[in-house]
């Protein structure tokens, strides 16, 4: 594990950090190429900083309607994931790391899309501050992507393992994702075979995505520090 020092004093609050990490995520988009691009509130840090070298890439492939808007709006052009054979790298946030690079992630119920991206890519740079770094996964709420039909089905079969499930609503009204979809969210479990996890319950009928992260780890983390950029390889 490699430090970037901070030579200020001060203790930086959460948006601090997401800045830094945001920022410190530059040094892995390889020039002239298109870059893979994640969802959230961490990762708009990084599209801030992804503009001022927007020059030097080609474009990104964007997870998400909401990042898409985001980087259209300062210039970077985006390409759709047929358009593209791979990417060398996807920079995205997490929910949950552990410390074998294995994820929570789709509090922004852009899970699927990330998968996706994900996949396409060749290397997962996670960034995050560091309150998103646990020994086990499965305090913060599991979110799944589920066919609205399957709702109720799927949360019984939750409801087995001993967990809590929660419909996700905006408005008063059930969530829509970007696909159409719901999200199922699910407390009290601990995923300590996030592998197994994500192939047991990828299988269910009705399952969307699940937003473990397992078969799409993070080979690298940026983690934002009160001492600076902590960089975890995995």
């Amino acid at each position: 594990m490699t430090q970037a020092p901070n030579p200020a004093a001060a203790v930086l609050s959460q948006d601090e950090l997401k800045t830094l990490v945001g920022q410190a995520a530059l040094k892995f988009v390889v020039p002239g190429e298109i870059v893979g691009v994640g969802t959230g509130s961490t990762v708009n840090k990084f599209i801030d900083a992804l503009a001022t070298i927007k020059d030097q890439i080609e474009g990104a492939v964007s997870s998400s309607v909401a990042s898409t808007a985001r980087l259209q709006a300062l210039g970077i052009a985006v390409f759709d994931c047929n358009e593209v054979a791979e990417l060398s790298v996807y920079i995205d946030g997490a929910d949950e790391i552990d410390a074998s690079g294995y994820m929570v992630k789709g509090g922004g119920a852009a899970l699927t899309r990330e998968k996706i991206v994900a996949a396409q890519s060749r290397r997962f740079v996670c960034i995050a501050d560091e309150s998103k770094l646990v020994p086990v996964l499965g305090k913060f709420p599991l979110p799944v992507e589920v066919i609205p039909m399957a709702t109720q089905r799927l949360k019984r079969q939750f409801e087995g393992m001993g967990a809590q499930v929660t419909l996700r609503l905006k408005d008063a009204a059930p969530l829509v994702t970007d696909n159409g979809q719901h999200i199922l969210d699910i407390t009290g479990l601990q995923i300590t075979d996030p592998l197994t996890f994500e192939t047991q319950v990828s299988q269910w009928p009705g399952v969307v995505t699940v937003g473990v992260f397992a078969f799409q780890k993070a080979q690298v983390c940026l983690l934002g520090s009160a001492s600076g950029v902590k960089t975890l390889n995995f």
